[in-house]
């Protein structure tokens, strides 16, 4: 599993740990870790020409520092200073021992736009709002050239603790960060200007309780369902579909796909699209009685595709098991019903619909995803995965924040939150706590997306298709 600290914890293990070592040699390990990453980007140290962006704080002093040891290898290394009289002194000193030169940011945007690496030390993690006006022209310049761009720790021009970026911002190639992953590297907007992502131990010692986690493979394998000796159809869980209408029956038959799928021994279902799910999956248990009659179910997939079904919603969210709410059945349930339900209850809204729930504009919850998912988790007292470029789920106690990892473009097609709606029911049939059932069902479902998608567009069916494939992938590389 991948951590991330706010800024507040990262400060305070890198002051506990500066009060036990020698003047500077934290700022010499970061420093010897961003230079490695940059001669493995260069492949070729020596002639190559290297910028550095350097701000006041010790994010510019670790690019010097950096830079240092690079023209110490043959590189030509100059230091564009955005602020000449605050530069860190110590590795100013050492890059020009070293060979390099300093320029003032008015003349560095030439000399960015012909490097072959561009090392972006500008603002350090406790940066909030975009680039000051003088940094801009060397982020944009940065951006159309042709240079490799590394940032250090974080790209400069993102909020760290959240992932905003509220104006213009760097946009690496490769971040290098120290100690411990920053919310933002996890959460877009940030994500999107960090590029791949390198973490440099420098011996920080951090509390148990992170602010944001993104599950790997080890992790989701230990939580899927496996089948006992003993088991039968009711032992491994049976999960209830109450979905789809006359309008939108294929919402009902993508919602049942991904459920069959999912871990459970069996999938009822409930609701107008009878005929269509029998046609297409004859395995499904269909019921015409509604919820209540609906037989032995472990847990309830509410809402895909249900129109204006409220009375549906209503007696699913009165049932003392599991559910999951989603598309119209977020729409269509009171939040007083769902807040005083003492069963778990999973919500699943995108963008737009988490920001009708909150009534506020979609770009609001797009800008700041985890104060998003956070305040919904908290208003309904529900575990919530919020859909998008990055899928985040929260619970309802304030704990740490879980960021999927496997997302990918080709997962914003129609009826592709139907199927993850399905898959995570049916892992919350089989017996997972809701935080571990949405966690566990997105990062199946967006590996089944990036299969579905590896050799051309894909649609809803082809992902719900690509879930054993995926399912196989975590368990095998995750457990042996």
């Amino acid at each position: 599993m991948r951590t991330a600290y706010s800024v507040e914890t990262v400060r305070a293990a890198e002051r506990t740990l500066m009060a036990r070592l020698p003047d500077g040699a934290l700022m010499q390990r970061a420093a010897a870790g961003l230079a490695a990453a940059c001669a493995q980007l260069l492949g070729r140290v020596y002639g190559s020409r290297v910028v550095l962006l350097v701000g006041s704080g010790d994010n510019g002093g670790d690019a010097l520092w950096a830079g240092a040891r690079l023209a110490r290898r043959g590189a030509a290394v100059t230091a564009v200073l955005l602020a000449p009289g605050r530069a860190h002194p110590g590795g100013l000193a050492a890059l020009r021992r070293a060979g390099g030169v300093t320029v003032p940011a008015a003349d560095g945007v030439p000399l960015v736009e012909r490097a072959d690496l561009v090392l972006d030390g500008i603002v350090g993690i406790g940066g909030t709002g975009g680039l000051r006006a003088e940094a801009v022209p060397l982020a944009e310049a940065a951006h159309r050239s042709r240079a490799a761009v590394v940032a250090v720790d974080l790209p400069s021009g993102v909020d760290a603790d959240t992932g905003q970026v509220r104006g213009a911002a760097v946009r690496a190639d490769l971040t290098v960060t120290f100690g411990t992953h920053k919310p933002a590297l996890f959460v877009d907007p940030a994500r999107e200007h960090a590029g791949s992502v390198r973490l440099v131990d420098i011996g920080l010692e951090l509390p148990a309780g992170p602010f944001l986690e993104a599950l790997q493979h080890a992790d989701v394998a230990r939580l899927l369902p496996v089948p006992a000796a003993e088991s039968d159809k009711y032992r491994r869980g049976v999960v209830g579909i109450a979905a789809g209408s006359a309008r939108y029956p294929g919402a009902a038959v993508l919602a049942v796909s991904g459920a069959l799928r999912g871990g459970a021994g069996a999938v009822r279902y409930v609701g107008p699209a009878a005929d269509a799910v029998i046609a297409r999956y004859p395995e499904t248990l269909v019921s015409d009685q509604g919820p209540k009659k609906a037989g032995r179910v472990q847990a309830w997939v509410v809402g895909p595709g249900a129109g204006d079904d409220a009375r549906t919603v209503a007696q699913v969210l009165a049932l003392d098991v599991p559910v999951l709410v989603d598309a119209d059945g977020l729409r269509l349930a009171p939040a007083r019903d769902v807040r005083r339900r003492t069963a778990p209850t999973l919500m699943t809204p995108h963008a737009g619909e988490a920001a009708a729930l909150l009534g506020v504009g979609r770009d609001e919850v797009e800008g700041a995803r985890l104060d998003a998912v956070r305040e919904l988790a908290g208003r309904y007292r529900a575990t919530v995965l919020l859909k998008g470029s990055t899928t985040l789920v929260a619970g309802p106690d304030g704990g740490p924040v879980r960021a999927n990892a496997t997302g990918t473009p080709w997962l914003a097609t129609a009826g592709s939150g139907d199927v993850l709606s399905g898959l995570a029911g049916s892992l919350l049939a089989a017996g997972l706590p809701a935080l571990d059932a949405a966690s566990a069902g997105a990062y199946v479902h967006g590996l089944a997306g990036r299969f579905a998608a590896r050799h051309a567009p894909a649609g809803a069916h082809d992902i719900a298709d690509a879930i054993p494939r995926a399912w196989r992938d975590v368990r095998e590389a995750g457990v042996g």
